[in-house]
Order: structure tokens, then C-alpha cells, then sequence
């Protein structure tokens, strides 16, 4: 006969062996769920050879090289450190920006280190769903020392493009072009760093930032196997090579991330990644996008991923003839094609 209070043991043994197995699978199964998460992107990267440009693009191109020359070639390092090479920088925006047909340029002006700055805006309206508002932002200057060629003359660069390829286009929601001031250190995080200025003033007034897209370092592409660097553990799932643009935003800005790469995939003839990951990861939040989170606005980085993988970065290197006017170019046109989507949902 056997003992009930042993048979029962046994079970409980049975029971709680088998709950540990339960556990064990599901572990696995929550990991790669995360992982999908952060990771997952609708469509597929391009891969492979990468079609001639378009006359659409090599214009583009020709406008784009111009610009970063203007701005990191005659003019060069500015900051509040170089205030006459800030104000000559700033005045090229707004100057590229009215000849464009931005006839209203906003200048919003604050006192940083003794010295006045701008943030500089051309605001294209909506029709329909005017309160709502698209920002498409880029920071003009640059780290001391550095003439700022990727960074971040090609971010600005691809704003006045941008700006140029829209104007005129009619669309529901209206999209601002903003070029911020003091992106760069010590500003970052503070008082003085231009984007939080505008975010928190936009917060204060009630704006609805439907989404902003920060524009940092566009330019610089390799072929190269193993050129591409990532913070731990990125490199687990993202490609060696840097080819590709990257569109980064934090966990709470997840949703937008997915349509932005969506929208640049079904358009765009260029290699494209997308993460969604907790901001304090490094790297997640290292652009003006940053402001727009602490001012609770959905905002994402468009970035090369450049600390990752250019060689000039931050360096007195970080020239105009580094850049790959091409690879930007193919980029600068992709995003025309997501902004327009962004802007009429």
C-alpha cells in the first residue's frame, strides 16, 4: 500500500520540477520577444548594388555638397566661441531659406556665454490639420575645434534641402524646419542648448508636436566589412558595415521610429536600420531629439551613427571632401518621401 503523504510529495515534487521547466522555456521566449521589440522594423533594408541617380538626386547632390562647403568649408568652426562665425552660419540659413520661398523666416533669439544666438525657422503651413506640426530639426554648430563637416554641416545641409524639395507642396499638417543653435558640449542637457529652448517654449504654449525628426551626421558611408561599432549589445543584431542610415528614438517613441523606417523603405534605394531602445543606452539620445522626449514630444535621431564608425569624428578632419554626397543625397530624398507621409496621416 502505498503512503498517501509520499505519493503526495512525489506529485508536489513533480509539479514544481515541471513549473521550473515552464519557466526555463518561457525565459527564452520573453528575450527574443524583447529583442524584437527594440529591433523589429517593417520591410526590408536594401541590399545590393545601388541604382545610378536620379537627375532629381544628382541636383540634390550638387546642392547638398554646396551647402557643406558654405558652411563647414568657407565658414567653418562656429559656437559661441567663434560668435562671428555663428551669425555668418545663421545668416546663410535664413538667407538659403527666404530664396527658397520661405518668405516668413522665424529668428528666435537667446543670450548664451555673453553672446546672442538663434534658432532659425521656416514654417511650410498646413491645410486642414494645421495644429498639428511635423519639426524636422538639424543643429548648425559645431564642437571647438572642428570645422563640422558631418557634424553637423550635413545634418543642416539635408534640413535646406528638405525644405527646398517641399516648399510650395500642400499637406495637412504643417511641418516646421528649425536649425538650432548649441547642440554640441557644454550646452547638451541645459539651459542654453537651443532645441531644448524651442521644445520647452512649444511645450509652454500647448504646441502638438505630432513627431520631430533630428537630422545628425548624414554624410559619411563605408562599404568597408567590420568599419560599423555599436554600444553593447547592438552589435548582436545590426550589420558590421557602415552603409546604412540609422533611425533611433527611445521606447515611448517606438511607434514613430516603425513608420518613419516604413516609409523610407518603401521609397528609398538605400541600406536602413531602426531601433527602439531605453534612452539611457549610449548613444539613443545623443541629438537635439533629446529635448523633444523631455518636453514629452515623440521624436526620433536620422543619424550615419557617426561616434560608431566616422574616423573624423569630433576631429579638425571633419572636412567637406570626407562626406559621401551621394549616399547623402539618396537619404536627403528618401526622408522628402517620409516627411510627406508623416505629415498627411
Amino acid at each position: 500500500m502505498i503512503d498517501k503523504h509520499t505519493q503526495s510529495e512525489k506529485t508536489g515534487r513533480k509539479g514544481r520540477r515541471l513549473d521550473w521547466l515552464i519557466r526555463l522555456a518561457i525565459i527564452p521566449l520573453l528575450i527574443l520577444a524583447g529583442i524584437w521589440f527594440v529591433t523589429g522594423m517593417p520591410g526590408s533594408t536594401w541590399s545590393g548594388p545601388l541604382p545610378p541617380l536620379t537627375e532629381k538626386e544628382q541636383r540634390i547632390h550638387d546642392n547638398l555638397e554646396r551647402h557643406v562647403e558654405a558652411l563647414a568649408g568657407r565658414i567653418g568652426e562656429r559656437n559661441v566661441w567663434r560668435p562671428k562665425a555663428m551669425a555668418a552660419a545663421a545668416g546663410y540659413i535664413r538667407k538659403t531659406l527666404e530664396d527658397t520661398g520661405y518668405y516668413v523666416v522665424n529668428v528666435h533669439p537667446f543670450t548664451s556665454r555673453g553672446q546672442t544666438v538663434n534658432n532659425i525657422e521656416a514654417i511650410l503651413p498646413g491645410h486642414g490639420a494645421a495644429d498639428e506640426i511635423i519639426v524636422v530639426g538639424a543643429h548648425y554648430d559645431s564642437v571647438a575645434g572642428c570645422p563640422g563637416a558631418d557634424d553637423n554641416a550635413s545634418g543642416v545641409a539635408a534640413l535646406l534641402e528638405l525644405a527646398r524639395l517641399l516648399a510650395g507642396t500642400t499637406l495637412p499638417r504643417t511641418v516646421r524646419f528649425v536649425a538650432f543653435a548649441n547642440e554640441e558640449a557644454p550646452f547638451f542637457y541645459g539651459d542654453e542648448m537651443g532645441s531644448n529652448r524651442y521644445a520647452a517654449r512649444a511645450h509652454a504654449q500647448g504646441e502638438r508636436i505630432e513627431a520631430m525628426l533630428s537630422l545628425e551626421t548624414l554624410g559619411y558611408y563605408t562599404d568597408q566589412p567590420g568599419s560599423q561599432l555599436y554600444p553593447f549589445p547592438f552589435s548582436l543584431f545590426y550589420p558590421d558595415t557602415g552603409n546604412f542610415i540609422g533611425f533611433v528614438g527611445n521606447l515611448s517613441s517606438r511607434s514613430l521610429v516603425r513608420r518613419v523606417v516604413g516609409a523610407f523603405r518603401t521609397s528609398t534605394a538605400f541600406p536602413s536600420e531602426g531601433v527602439a531602445a531605453p534612452s539611457g543606452i549610449e548613444g539613443i539620445h545623443w541629438s537635439d531629439h533629446w529635448s523633444f522626449w523631455e518636453a514629452g514630444y515623440p521624436a526620433i535621431m536620422v543619424t550615419d551613427t557617426a561616434p560608431f564608425h566616422y574616423p573624423h569624428y569630433h576631429e579638425a578632419s571633419d572636412t567637406p571632401q570626407q562626406l559621401d554626397y551621394t549616399g547623402l543625397a539618396r537619404v536627403t530624398g528618401g526622408l522628402a518621401d517620409v516627411i510627406e507621409v508623416l505629415a498627411a496621416e
